[in-house]
């Protein structure tokens, strides 16, 4: 007799590395892929991400032959109603290390078999500690540990690994395209920018980074994947830490769930802070007078993404000169962010606001002139996005227009407030 089993899909969009799908097949006959539209979480995403999840969705039907079933609710109810339906005893994922997805499988756990096979990164949080057991809370010394602890080869897995069932019914998602294919953008990046990326990620002018995130947030592609094509270079070498920077917030929000809220260093807890409407207005619109901060907060809402390099500079300046809550930016943030992740997200807010895991904190102070001249030497990132400034030449664009603040002036008050709390 024949038995069918549930794949709840995630933050795992793909068919190729999936582990899931490999104990699925391992327990039952066939399966039936499902994705369930989480109020909650569709409440706290802006409108970017939540139209490349549809993208992703598509995308994923297609690829088990237009057999996804999408429901929405509590998946709480909805996860455990549906492998009834099908007289499945288990529901197979891949692994949730947020502090809501724990508590939500918790709520699925007590009513159906969840097996967890994988996780979305290329180390599952929480397996890595020092050698008295407690967690890394400093980067250099976790990509060690990380990279002495390696990972597991790709599984080979494909749309026929599982015999998808027909569902009976599914909601139908908006109109719109799907994605590119994945590979074949991974296979350009890989053989004509990794390369160069060590030199030319840091330049948004350039066209230098994978522009991945999305994909890995979704879980299109797993890190694992990428990893396993990486070579000893330098460019492979760069690209390999920065996938270890997504392990490695992963994992301080892993052990630390409240960090996504608050202070990691909650003597920051202490810290003055302004409360200007008028001026995050000004920052979140790209209106500073600071033109490499504006290009960034433009280029987010015009793209729904804004180059890393970037974020670190308009994140200062949001923290260190204007004196305002990280939070307030990482709400802007993953509301406009199409890879808006909540551990890379809060975490790199914080690391920007000193608060977080850095080893050396609230003293780096990033001068938006300067970093606009080093990382956009012609000027050509602000001119892209901010038009008026469009006929300045080369690196003259970069001087402050009608400035809302002034930089020196911010910077020795934000110091100022740092000392006031030390100790």
């Amino acid at each position: 007799m024949s038995s069918t089993t549930v794949v709840w899909f995630r933050r795992d969009l793909r068919v190729a590395d999936h582990p899931a799908l490999l104990a699925a097949a391992e327990g039952a006959d066939r399966a039936l892929g499902l994705f369930v539209l989480d109020p909650r979480l569709l409440r706290a995403s802006g409108t970017p991400r939540v139209e490349f999840l549809h993208r992703c969705l598509r995308d994923l039907d297609g690829k088990l032959g237009g057999r996804l079933m999408i429901a929405t609710g509590d998946p709480a109810e909805v996860v455990p109603r549906v492998a009834r339906s099908v007289g499945a005893q288990e529901v197979h994922v891949s692994a949730d290390a947020g502090p809501y997805g724990r508590e939500r499988d918790e709520a699925v756990a007590a009513e159906v078999e969840l097996v967890r096979s994988g996780s979305p990164y290329a180390v599952t949080p929480g397996r890595i500690t020092k050698s008295d057991g407690t967690p890394y809370r400093v980067f250099t010394p976790f990509k060690r540990a990380w990279e002495d602890h390696g990972w597991r080869a790709p599984a080979h897995t494909n749309r026929s690994t599982v015999d998808w069932v027909e569902p009976a019914k599914s909601e139908e998602l908006p109109a719109g395209e799907g994605l590119p294919d994945v590979t074949r953008l991974w296979r350009r990046f890989r053989d004509e920018k990794l390369p160069d990326y060590a030199e030319h990620r840091d330049r948004p002018d350039l066209d230098g980074t994978s522009r991945f995130s999305a994909f890995l947030k979704w879980g299109v592609v797993h890190p694992r994947t990428l990893l396993a094509d990486l070579g000893g270079d330098e460019g492979s070498r760069t690209f390999r830490s920065e996938l270890c920077w997504r392990d490695f917030y992963a994992d301080v929000l892993w052990h630390n769930p409240d960090s996504a809220r608050h202070n990691l260093d909650r003597r920051f807890d202490r810290m003055a802070l302004d409360e200007d409407g008028e001026r995050f207005a000004a920052w979140c619109e790209g209106r500073t007078g600071y033109p490499f901060v504006d290009a960034g907060m433009r280029q987010l809402l015009a793209e729904g993404w804004m180059h890393n390099r970037v974020r670190m500079v308009v994140a200062s300046f949001l923290v260190k000169d204007l004196h305002l809550p990280w939070w307030w930016g990482a709400r802007h943030f993953m509301r406009h962010l199409v890879d808006g992740d909540l551990a890379s997200n809060q975490h790199g807010w914080q690391w920007a606001a000193g608060t977080g895991t850095d080893a050396a904190p609230y003293f780096r102070v990033f001068n938006p002139v300067t970093q606009g001249e080093k990382f956009d030497p012609d000027g050509d990132y602000v001119r892209r996005y901010v038009p008026e400034l469009r006929d300045v030449p080369g690196r003259r664009v970069h001087r402050p227009h009608d400035p809302i603040v002034d930089h020196a002036e911010e910077r020795r008050e934000a110091l100022a407030r740092y000392e006031a709390i030390k100790g």
